[in-house]
């Protein structure tokens, strides 16, 4: 038994795959180990609105290692 084709496909960006989810959001994995930032789904938005939030994400994890 396999998964029915899509008609939207994964987008690579900075190491970590996009995958557009049925209610028009995101899951957001790194595309593989070690990782640096844990697996996410976004709300309703944008490709554009997910890579300005990973941008985000991406440049927020220093700052929290360097703080623990």
């Amino acid at each position: 038994m396999g998964y029915p084709m899509s008609t939207q496909a994964v987008v690579r960006y900075r190491g970590y795959l996009l995958l557009p989810q049925i209610n028009q959001g995101w899951l957001v994995r790194p595309e593989r180990s070690p990782m640096n930032l844990l697996p996410f789904r976004t709300p309703t938005c944008s490709l554009a609105d997910v890579k300005a939030l990973l941008d985000w994400r991406l440049s927020q994890e220093p700052t929290e290692i360097g703080a623990a």
